[in-house]
């Protein structure tokens, strides 16, 4: 009987691609939302300066931040800045768990994108692009916005 064979192989391939969907769609849920950027305070120089903005997880499932990257910057990391007995303290983040439905703020002074090794001069109003990694392999693709000061 070469129905039942067919059947199986049919099966397979609608499983493999609904998990494909779910494992495509994970980005889409994921969001970043007031993206900006801080203006080095000297354009010219290789720029080493911060990102910020709202991550969010608006899938039904938990996700992991694990990196980010950028064409602009030769190394992007998640960092947060703590005051521990009254000095400033960063620390990179290496893994940043967010349950569905939450959001982690990266803001001045707190959790922040560290953003090294600038590739071009930065100019307010230009995007800068940028990749969030996400454990599993997919990853989140958003522009920040270069300003002088937050929004």
């Amino acid at each position: 009987m070469i129905t039942k064979p067919f059947v199986g192989v049919l099966l397979m391939m609608c499983a493999g691609a609904a998990s494909a969907a779910a494992a495509a769609a994970v980005p889409e849920c994921v969001t970043l939302s007031q993206g900006w950027v801080r203006l080095p305070p000297s354009p010219t120089a290789t720029p080493m300066t911060a990102g910020y903005g709202v991550i969010r997880n608006g899938c039904s499932t938990a996700v992991a931040i694990i990196g980010a990257r950028s064409a602009s910057f030769g190394d992007v990391s998640l960092h947060e800045t703590r005051i521990v007995d009254g000095v400033s303290r960063m620390r990179a983040v290496e893994r940043l768990p967010l349950a569905p439905g939450e959001r982690a703020v990266l803001k001045p002074g707190g959790l922040h994108l560290m953003l090294v090794d600038g590739r071009r001069v930065l100019e307010e109003g230009q995007p800068v692009w940028l990749q969030v990694q996400l454990e599993g392999g997919t990853e989140v693709s958003t522009a920040l916005i270069v300003r002088k000061a937050a929004p």
